[in-house]
C-alpha cells in the first residue's frame, strides 16, 4: 500500500523536454515510475528516447520512447494518466495547473520554486474545487518506493517498507530516508516550504493513519507559521499510530527567512521551541537532530515488535 502514489499511477511530465525535466524524466523511469507522457504544445506529435540507466532494484537499462502531447488533457486522454509532475518556470507554473485541473487529473505534483504567492494561492484553490491534489510548490515531489516515484527524491537511498514520512524539507526528507533506509517506507512525501502548498501535514497524516500498511509516521517540520502546531492538535485528536517529529531551525536568528519563503520567525511565532513543545504535549516524540530523530523510530519500532 502507499498515499497518492502507487505502481499503477501513470505519470505525465510537464516541461519534459526541457533540461530539468529531461534529467528526472530518466531518473523516474529509471526508478520504475510509468511515465506515459510529456506536455509540451510546440513540441506535440513528436518522441522523446531516453537512455534509461538500470536502477538499484534491477529496473530500467532499456531505452524508452516517451510520446509529447499537446495539452494535459491530450494526454490523459491517449494515456489515462492520473498523475502530472510539474517541471516549467515559475512565470507558467499557475497556467500549467490550472490546466492539469481543467482536464480532471487527480494529482498535480509542483517542483517549481520560486512562484509567486499569490499565483500558489490562486492554483491551489482552484485545483482543490476541481477536485485535483497539488503536493508543493518548491516541493520534492513523493515517492512510494519500489512502486513509482513523482518529482526529484533520490530513488536509491530507500527501500519499500512501512513508515510513512512527510516533510517540509527537500533535503531533510533525503536524510531521514536514508537514516531508516534498512528499515523502508510506504510513501515518503515533500510538501514543499512555502507559505502557501497544495497539500499539508495534516493531509498526509490522515492518509498514513488509514493506510493498513503504515505503522508509524515520521513529520519534518520546520520554523514559521503555524503548521506543526495544527498537526499536534490533529494528531492529538485523529492519530492513533505513533508520530516521531523532528523540526529544523532551532537557531535560526529572528526575523531572516531561512531557504524556504516559509521559513521565517517572526516574535514568538513560528519558533522551532513552540512547535516542539506543541508536537510533544500531543504525544509525537521528537528529535534533537535527524539521527537522534531516526534513532526514536528505531526505539519504537522494536518496543512495538516487543509487544506484539
Amino acid at each position: 500500500m502507499a498515499i497518492y502514489l502507487s505502481k499503477e499511477s501513470k505519470v505525465l511530465v510537464q516541461g519534459m523536454t526541457g533540461g530539468e525535466g529531461m534529467k528526472h524524466t530518466r531518473r523516474m523511469l529509471a526508478a520504475g515510475t510509468n511515465v506515459v507522457g510529456g506536455v509540451n504544445p510546440r513540441k506535440a506529435g513528436r518522441t522523446v528516447e531516453f537512455d534509461v540507466p538500470e536502477g538499484a532494484d534491477g529496473t530500467g537499462g532499456a531505452c524508452v520512447a516517451v510520446p509529447v502531447f499537446g495539452s494535459v488533457a491530450e494526454g490523459m486522454h491517449a494515456t489515462g494518466a492520473d498523475v502530472t509532475v510539474v517541471f516549467v518556470p515559475p512565470a507558467f507554473a499557475k497556467a500549467a495547473v490550472l490546466e492539469a485541473a481543467d482536464a480532471g487529473i487527480g494529482l498535480a505534483v509542483v517542483i517549481t520554486e520560486g512562484i509567486p504567492v499569490h499565483d500558489s494561492v490562486a492554483f491551489t484553490a482552484y485545483a482543490r474545487r476541481r477536485g485535483t491534489r497539488v503536493v508543493g510548490p518548491n516541493c520534492p515531489g513523493l515517492i512510494s518506493p519500489g512502486q513509482s516515484n513523482a518529482g526529484i527524491i533520490p530513488a536509491d537511498i530507500a527501500r519499500p517498507g512501512r513508515i510513512g514520512l512527510v516533510s517540509k524539507s527537500g533535503t531533510l526528507t533525503y536524510q531521514l530516508m536514508h537514516e531508516l533506509r534498512d528499515i523502508g517506507f510506504s510513501t515518503c512525501v515533500g510538501i514543499g516550504g512555502d507559505p502557501v502548498v497544495g497539500t499539508t501535514h495534516i493531509d498526509c497524516l490522515a492518509a498514513f493513519q488509514e493506510d493498513s500498511d503504515t505503522d508509524l509516521i515520521v513529520l519534518i517540520g520546520e520554523i514559521g507559521g503555524d503548521a506543526e502546531e495544527r498537526a499536534a492538535a490533529y494528531i492529538r485528536e485523529h492519530v492513533t499510530k505513533p508520530v516521531v517529529g523532528y523540526i529544523a531551525g532551532f537557531t535560526a536568528p529572528e526575523g531572516k527567512t531561512m531557504g524556504h519563503a516559509g521559513a521565517i520567525v517572526s516574535g514568538s511565532t513560528g519558533t522551532a521551541q513552540a512547535k516542539k513543545e506543541a508536537l510533544e504535549a500531543a504525544g509525537v516524540r521528537v528529535g534533537g537532530t535527524p539521527t537522534e530523530t531516526a534513532r526514536l523510530v528505531l526505539t519504537l519500532l522494536e518496543d512495538r515488535r516487543r509487544a506484539a
